[in-house]
């Protein structure tokens, strides 16, 4: 089959949907792939690039849309767009169905089938189709970038002889992909990064890419449920709301630079920085607002528009981060087209089979076969997002004093079988053994007890390869070892001498690999 992308109709989108390394990928499929004269050039991609990679160039959008069987775009499909479609087409785009319920039914009338890239469900197998992830990172990235062209200082703090400058301080709002690009890059230019997320199972994952996680003091009630939403973070209680917005008034004074990222799908933005918070923060501060398409999730918010405010704070109101960066956005999303044609063409032979057993295909596909197939089912697999944990059953004061006893008894009992049991082996160790051996043993047992003891103590968070159980019993082999190798035996000389050489290698091992671990965290 013949595969066309044509240019985008928005004056503002520089993005393609298939790229010249695409391209290719979609020829190995078993694909002949055109594209429209000019459609890749604000991305970078020539005419004469596409020809190279064996891609036809054709001179209009109505040529290509007679001429390709399935279309692939970056936008929504205009309504002209839609009425060029014919019976057996399949257009492959983002589409927001749940906003262009009309041009759906258009479609459907048209008998084309439409896969929708930011349907595409939310689990492991999808992930190399997911669109919506994709741009996302760069806006995120973008959104970082965007704030230092509008920040008249640096993100990083510096010393020198003219004078300080203390580090800029960025709070991101909201650590899904966007947000988790913003907080690495924001970290990577050095500035001090705040970060904070309804899901408070997130905050590891904050913490570990350098950032500091913003915690809030709720119940479980006040809890969002983000299972319900797909992955997404879930509009959140009345209460949750107010405790939300005093921290953030508390930290408005201080904060320099504010990257809001919460938006959720066919849902208006919750405002989650009001108006008095930007009269409190600084002049010269600045807020990239990555939900400006549904509203904002700054009260001051215009969409694709850039303010300054009268107490001197630049509010940026983009909607088209991701073509801001056209070259790297090009390249993610006709990764994620091909994957996408890649499933539709089971057999690498040119034939796309739209198989709606298959949960990612029927959870992208909003019109089939003459009918609305949105919304989908939920998927067999489910989607990416953390359960929440039910509460434990809470006990009386009685069921909690019979379930201490019962463990209790249940550990006494093991430790009195455990001391039995090492007692006869002892003794039987005792009465068919040498004296020698007897003294040399309870020497090795409590050797390796306070060992073991020792290093136990130690938190588990400071255990490395050089602080473990095992460098405990290492140490004690060589040292029996040590004290065995000036023996007369050349046997025994022999056995020490290779019990030393195997010890050390763990021990010394184990700096090598502690090195690594520290070379991790060390900045360049």
């Amino acid at each position: 089959m013949k595969i066309g992308a044509p240019k985008e109709v928005q004056d503002d989108e520089a993005r393609v949907a298939i790229t010249p390394e695409s391209a290719g990928h979609l020829q190995k499929l078993g694909h002949e792939v055109a594209i429209e004269a000019g459609a890749g050039e604000k991305a970078g991609f020539t005419d004469a690039a596409y020809r190279d990679a064996g891609v036809e160039v054709v001179k209009s959008a109505a040529q290509l849309f007679k001429l390709a069987d399935v279309i692939v775009k970056v936008r929504p499909p205009t309504e002209t767009e839609v009425k060029r479609l014919t019976h057996g087409k399949t257009l492959i785009s983002f589409f927001y169905p749940g906003s262009n319920e009309a041009l759906m039914e258009m479609a459907k009338d048209k008998g084309a089938s439409v896969i929708a890239m930011d349907m595409v469900p939310r689990i492991s197998r999808a992930q190399k189709m997911d669109a919506l992830s994709s741009m996302a990172n760069i806006a995120g990235y973008r959104a970082v970038i965007e704030a230092g062209n509008n920040f008249g200082r640096f993100f990083t703090g510096q010393v020198t002889a003219a004078g300080k400058v203390p580090p800029a301080k960025v709070l991101v709002v909201g650590a899904g992909v966007a947000g988790l690009a913003a907080i690495g890059t924001s970290t990577s230019l050095g500035a001090i990064t705040y970060a904070f997320d309804v899901r408070p199972e997130v905050a590891e994952q904050i913490e570990s890419m350098g950032a500091q996680f913003v915690f809030l003091e709720f119940s479980d009630d006040e809890l969002p449920d983000g299972a319900e939403t797909g992955g997404y973070a879930p509009p959140s209680s009345p209460e949750f709301q107010e405790k939300q917005l005093a921290k953030f008034r508390e930290m408005a004074p201080e904060i320099d630079i504010v990257i809001t990222t919460a938006l959720i799908p066919n849902r208006p933005a919750p405002v989650l920085w009001t108006k008095d918070m930007v009269e409190a923060m600084k002049p010269g501060s600045v807020i990239i607002d990555l939900a400006a398409e549904r509203g904002g999730n700054c009260e001051l918010t215009e969409k694709d528009a850039k303010i300054v405010t009268e107490n001197g704070v630049t509010i940026v109101g983009y909607t088209d981060f991701a073509s801001r960066m056209a070259t790297q956005s090009s390249v993610l999303y006709g990764n994620n087209i091909r994957h996408m044609i890649a499933d539709l063409t089971p057999g690498k032979d040119g034939q796309i089979v739209h198989d709606m057993e298959d949960d990612v295909i029927r959870g992208a596909t909003i019109a089939h076969a003459g009918e609305i197939t949105w919304p989908p089912p939920p998927p067999k697999v489910a989607a990416i997002a953390v359960q929440k944990k039910e509460k434990p059953k809470e006990l009386t004061a009685e069921e909690k004093r019979a379930q201490e006893v019962a463990a209790f008894q249940s550990e006494t009992k093991f430790q009195v079988g455990l001391i039995a049991t090492g007692g006869i082996l002892l003794l039987l160790a005792g009465l068919f053994t040498p004296a020698s051996f007897m003294q040399h043993f309870i020497v090795f047992t409590l050797a390796c007890f306070v060992g073991f003891q020792v290093i136990w103590g130690v938190a588990h968070s400071l255990h490395t390869p050089l602080m473990a159980v095992t460098n405990a019993i290492s140490s004690i082999i060589i040292l029996g070892a040590l004290l065995q190798i000036g023996s007369g035996s050349f046997l025994v000389i022999f056995l020490a001498a290779l019990s030393v050489f195997m010890a050390g290698i763990n021990i010394f091992g184990g700096f090598l690999v502690t090195r690594r671990m520290l070379a991790m965290f060390q900045k360049s």
